[in-house]
């Protein structure tokens, strides 16, 4: 064959190229008397070695002056040299002068100092040339009986590398018998791991007789020698699967090992091999026992992510483990947290949520006492949990939702409003309870500082208050919390006057801001004042009275939104008053006061005494309240009474119907067929079998019966992924088959020599634009005639900006002496390999929103005339998901707005909001106004490829 074998590399060394050794500086240091010099002139001639260069003339120079020197260090980078240098010749030969390095070998196989002979023993693992090995077999063998461990356990390795060798049976025919007889009277732990080693790799049935022979005493044998009894039992169990029985009571009985990365391997090897109900049960039990003893973060993540494996294949059994799954909860690491709640949400029963749900409450009432600087953070998550678990099993939400409104006053606004937003669902979702938890809300309203909170809490109060105390209640707890009217008087506003000169009037968390924030269609608007403004006890103006009026601090803010959600709020209460109270004296006192408030809204709102006057939207809002008080007609109330939470629930039934959707979707997959056979479990021969193998073969049966061990190659889909790189015409043919991993991408090259001459030297040179980085260059091949030849290249990727791939394939013939070179087509990567649709909260997609600086605005031209089908057709280009629920997108009024989300393998956030509007026809056709996509990212590079995306026709 003349193919060239690819060149091994066991050396990787960091140089830094800026200041290159020159060969001659480096020959007179090796040539002088200087110990120190010849050490630092040996590391230059290695450090360029490993980057490439070539230094024939060096050679005799190091035999000559390196060679003898007694110094242990000089020793070493001289075997370190020796290892790297090219030791054949293009036809595969050894080159001549080899032979005068092994004397040198020999001398320091026979060296009285061990670390010599170990690290001679070591060099000799890395050489592959039969040739160099002959004269060196008996020293080798000689030092297997030394009596230095690490001289032995080096022997070995040297021994199994000789025997791994294409002619190693012939130098060293009897190498698995010496080794066995080595193992049996080896006691170092590290030199007895290797000899295990060397009979595994090379004589695999010696390893096993060895294995069952000392069967009694494995979890005596040490850590190293225990790891390599699992990869041999992996190992043995995949090629032969009717033996795993005996082999997985090994495993069990390694799981009690001392040694933690023993236990760790016990528990893959068990699942990768048996799916028994018993073995499975034992592997999740360690894990969770891994969980609770590790204090590394990684560690208790990595198991974690196991588990949660285990939770794919084996829920049900999974199931019985979840209390020992939140245990984790201890942790006070963030993610291990979110990553625990993650996997223990799935595997809640109704046998199990009582537990949980209790569990859970514990946890929250200990963030409220325990100081963390992320207990916010946990609280929401737990909130969430609970949230999660109430809807999924409604008999538990009376035992937590009064627990979680002790929160809604709660500093971290996330956490607070996930509370109301919860209770908003339960208190529709559960008849049961509104009377409670309608209680409760007017109780606690006060507390609340969020302008978020407020809004969504008024709502409830204006939604759920039914009877006349409820009613009574509601207006009343508003009021207390507006305080006195009215909210400023004429002597307050000529200071605030003179006082808004020097100082700010408001003393908020965050100063109030005209910046455009999205609805939740995907609009914009300009709110006036900070949405997530908290107001604390002491932040009050003057003119407010107490802690308790949390509402009049918000308005004196400047939060008119807030303002426009009381009048609603009030608006409500006082039509359902009409109905509830037969007195109309009464019914006429509440309305002249609540107009009274709202007036005194607007009254304040167009003052001076705020920075900035009431926002438009907010003053009609209020109008149209003080309008509707005054003048009540049934159709308006029916409006106001019945039709918003007729919405409300039509929002709640669509988030569900989506849900059931998602989860039928996951369930699609068929685990058997109607005319499967039906495997009778008792009826099936022991022929004395332990219940573990019995539960396994059973497994192995269901398994095989469903189709778990066949794999279907997607031939298809392949042929798709081949990219033609050259033309039919040039003399060599090349094309290209990509597979795209998450973080890398691997290039198979068919190359084929299209001529009558033998290709020399031919090589693929590739080049990249983009974050994408070659990690190796291919190597030189001498290509025969019409032959052909598959070439490997790896590419690493770091982010998902769009790249390139380019290069040409250069070789040269024995005609020509110059270089002949084949330009290849560019490889694109597209994007789309990096990202995949995804899902986010309402509130988590406006958060991200806000937060995220790179945006692009792109005008989309296109020619489909329907709002729905454009829509569509970016979904399936950009392969994002639309957040927008589908009762939000009926209707055809010609206008659409909707917000689309995906994320990315390096956890990058891609947002787009889409809107679109008919605006009129022109020549029996359709003229849109501004379609346009808006995209917001975390990262430039990222957004700007997802703009092309939208280049559509």
């Amino acid at each position: 064959m003349g193919e060239k074998m690819e060149k091994t590399c066991t050396l990787l060394v960091y140089f830094d190229k800026g200041m290159p050794a020159l060969a001659n500086e480096i020959k007179e240091a090796l040539e002088g008397n200087d110990v120190q010099a010849k050490i630092d002139a040996m590391k230059k001639a290695i450090m360029l070695l490993l980057n490439g260069e070539t230094i024939p003339q060096l050679f005799i120079t190091i035999v000559r002056y390196v060679l003898p020197s007694p110094d242990h260090t000089i020793q070493k980078l001289l075997l370190l040299y020796l290892e790297i240098i090219d030791k054949t010749d293009p036809q595969g030969k050894v080159l001549p002068e080899m032979i005068l390095i092994c004397q040198n070998l020999r001398n320091n196989l026979q060296h009285p100092n061990e670390y010599i002979r170990g690290v001679a023993l070591r060099f000799l693992c890395r050489l592959n040339e039969a040739e160099i090995f002959e004269p060196l077999i008996p020293s080798v063998l000689q030092n297997l009986e030394h009596r230095h461990p690490f001289v032995r356990r080096n022997a070995i390795l040297a021994v199994m590398s000789i025997y791994k060798l294409p002619q190693g049976e012939q130098l060293l025919g009897d190498a698995p018998e010496t080794i066995e007889k080595v193992l049996s009277t080896e006691q170092d732990p590290s030199a007895k791991r290797n000899a295990f080693l060397m009979l595994f790799t090379c004589a695999q049935e010696k390893a096993v007789g060895y294995l069952f022979d000392h069967i009694d005493r494995i979890s005596d044998w040490g850590e190293q020698l225990q790891m390599v009894v699992l990869e041999l039992i992996t190992k043995v169990c995949r090629t032969n699967r009717g033996e795993k029985g005996k082999y997985i009571k090994i495993i069990i009985s390694l799981l009690t090992a001392p040694s933690t990365a023993v236990v760790y391997e016990c528990a893959g090897t068990l699942v990768s091999l048996s799916s028994a109900p018993t073995a499975i049960r034992a592997a999740a039990n360690t894990y969770c026992q891994l969980l609770l003893s590790q204090s590394d973060n990684n560690v208790k993540l990595i198991v974690l992510e196991r588990l949660n494996e285990l939770k794919t294949s084996h829920r049900e059994i999974m199931v019985e483990m979840i209390m020992d799954v939140l245990r984790a909860l201890s942790s006070p690491n963030l993610d291990i947290r979110r990553k625990t709640i993650d996997i223990s949400l799935e595997l809640i029963t109704t046998r199990n949520v009582d537990e949980v749900v209790l569990l859970l409450k514990k946890e929250v009432v200990k963030t409220q006492s325990a100081e963390h600087e992320k207990n916010g953070e946990y609280r929401q998550l737990l909130v969430q949990a609970i949230h999660f678990c109430a809807i999924k099993f409604p008999e538990v939400a009376s035992t937590v939702v009064i627990v979680l409104m002790d929160f809604l006053g709660d500093s971290n606004v996330s956490s607070a409003m996930d509370v109301v937003v919860f209770v908003r669902e339960i208190i529709e979702t559960n008849p049961k309870l509104r009377v409670s938890i309608m209680t409760r809300l007017l109780d606690t309203f006060y507390q609340i500082r969020a302008a978020r909170v407020c809004s969504c809490a008024l709502w409830i109060i204006g939604e759920y208050c039914l009877s006349l105390s409820e009613v009574e209640s509601g207006i009343s707890t508003i009021n207390q919390c507006l305080g006195e009217l009215p909210f400023f008087t004429v002597t307050e506003e000529g200071e605030s006057q003179d006082a808004s000169k020097n100082s700010k009037p408001v003393s908020s968390v965050t100063v109030s801001s005209r910046r455009p924030v999205i609805l939740a269609d995907g609009t914009y608007a300009t709110q006036s004042a900070a949405s997530e403004s908290v107001t604390s006890p002491t932040a009050l103006v003057q003119g407010s009275l107490a802690s308790q009026e949390n509402l009049r601090s918000l308005l004196l803010s400047g939060d008119f939104f807030l303002g426009a959600v009381i009048a609603s709020a009030l608006t409500k209460l006082i039509l359902r008053l009409e109905e509830v109270q037969p007195s109309k004296i009464e019914v006429n006192k509440a309305t002249a006061q609540v107009l009274l408030v709202l007036v005194s809204m607007l009254q304040l709102g167009q003052s001076s005494f705020l920075p900035h006057p009431i926002d438009n939207d907010s003053y009609n809002r209020i109008v149209l309240c003080i309008r509707i008080l005054c003048k009540t007609g049934d159709e308006s109330r029916k409006i106001w009474l019945q039709s918003c939470r007729q919405s409300f629930v039509k929002m709640l039934a669509d988030k569900q119907l989506c849900e059931t959707e998602e989860r039928k979707a996951k369930a699609q997959v068929s685990h058997a067929q109607p005319d499967d056979l039906i495997d009778f479990y008792h009826l099936k021969s022991r022929k004395g079998m332990s219940q573990l193998e019995l539960e396994d073969e059973v497994q192995d049966d269901l398994k095989r019966a469903t189709g778990e061990f066949t794999k279907d190659n997607d031939d298809a889909n392949k042929l798709n992924r081949i990219l033609q790189l050259t033309g039919f015409s040039d003399p060599v043919y090349a094309e290209a088959y990509v597979t795209v991993h998450h973080y890398d991408i691997v290039l198979d090259v068919t190359v084929i020599n299209r001529t009558k001459e033998t290709l020399q030297n031919l090589c693929l040179e590739l080049a990249t634009m983009g974050d994408l980085k070659l990690v190796e260059r291919p190597q030189n091949y001498t290509l025969a005639p019409e032959s052909s030849k598959q070439i490997r290249a790896n590419i690493k990727v770091s982010s998902t900006e769009t790249g390139v791939i380019f290069g040409n394939i250069v070789y040269e013939t024995s005609n020509v002496l110059e270089r002949n070179v084949v330009v290849l087509n560019d490889i694109h990567i597209d994007i789309m390999d990096y990202i995949s649709p995804a899902t986010c909260a309402d509130v988590a997609f406006r958060t991200m929103w806000a937060e995220f600086e790179w945006e692009n605005k792109v005008a989309v031209n296109t020619v489909i005339q329907d709002e729905k089908e454009f829509l569509n057709h970016i979904i399936r280009s950009t392969n994002m998901k639309c957040l927008s629920p589908p009762s939000a997108l009926e209707g055809g009024c010609g206008f659409l707005a909707a917000n689309l989300y995906a994320k990315s393998v390096f956890g990058e956030d891609a947002l787009v909001n889409v809107s679109v509007e008919k605006q009129t026809d022109v020549g029996g056709g359709f003229c849109w106004a501004a379609p346009l996509g808006q995209l917001r990212g975390s990262k430039p590079a990222f957004l700007w490829n997802r703009k092309g995306k939208f280049k559509v026709g």
